[in-house]
């Protein structure tokens, strides 16, 4: 009888251990889901440190100061030098699947301009990378540019009318003017007067913080 009790209870302790090790690795893998968020940023060399010391573009410094206020997100920085709408759509599925970004922080468009690319097709893309963060449960962030008035009045204008009709209709967060600041100050360009200087991107990252940091607070 005595032996029959012993090997009822170990049964019984031998399920609850098990059962006490299922529910750790269902909460400890439900805590590391929620701590786990990502903010994706998908730019051109204004977000890759072209010209910079590492470490002191506006994305770098986005990092310090969501460290400094104890906001517990992980930035990758998917930028590339050159970048244009239709190469950063096609990379944008796979960064999506391989992150699981919480928010994307799209800054492209200065290259399309620069290569007086039809910005009908440019449009197309935005409104593609919008839909496709949107569909992967990501919230986006769209960062306008303006080109200077050198490229024509039809095609500057629609250019910058492009990024708030997009985020419009795709009720995305917009940052209104990414260079606010920091475009009408000669001193704050590198000598090919395309690119800023490490003096210019605390003005930058300002500029995205503050639609940024509405996303933070969803």
């Amino acid at each position: 009888m005595l032996n029959f009790m012993l090997l009822n209870f170990k049964k019984t302790l031998n399920i609850f251990s098990a059962l006490f090790i299922v529910l750790y690795f269902l909460l400890a893998s439900g805590y590391a889901h929620s701590a786990s968020k990502t903010i994706l940023v998908l730019g051109d060399s204004l977000s890759a440190e072209y010209g910079l010391t590492r470490g002191t573009g506006w994305v770098a410094l986005l990092e310090k100061k969501l460290e400094s206020k104890k906001i517990d997100m992980r930035v990758i920085n998917a930028s590339i030098s050159g970048e244009t709408s239709s190469g950063g759509k096609a990379r944008l599925a796979a960064l999506l699947k391989i992150h699981q970004p919480t928010i994307v922080i799209i800054e492209l468009g200065g290259n399309d301009a620069l290569r007086g690319l039809d910005l009908n097709v440019s449009e197309q893309n935005f409104r593609e990378m919008l839909n496709m963060t949107k569909d992967s449960k990501a919230k986006p962030l769209l960062v306008a540019m303006q080109i200077p008035p050198n490229y024509g009045k039809a095609y500057t204008d629609k250019f910058f009318s492009m990024y708030a009709k997009l985020a419009k209709e795709t009720q995305s967060a917009l940052v209104p003017f990414f260079l606010k600041g920091v475009a009408d100050k000669p001193e704050l360009f590198q000598p090919d007067r395309i690119h800023l200087t490490a003096e210019a991107h605390p003005v930058m990252l300002e500029n995205v913080w503050g639609p940024l940091q509405k996303l933070l607070r969803r």
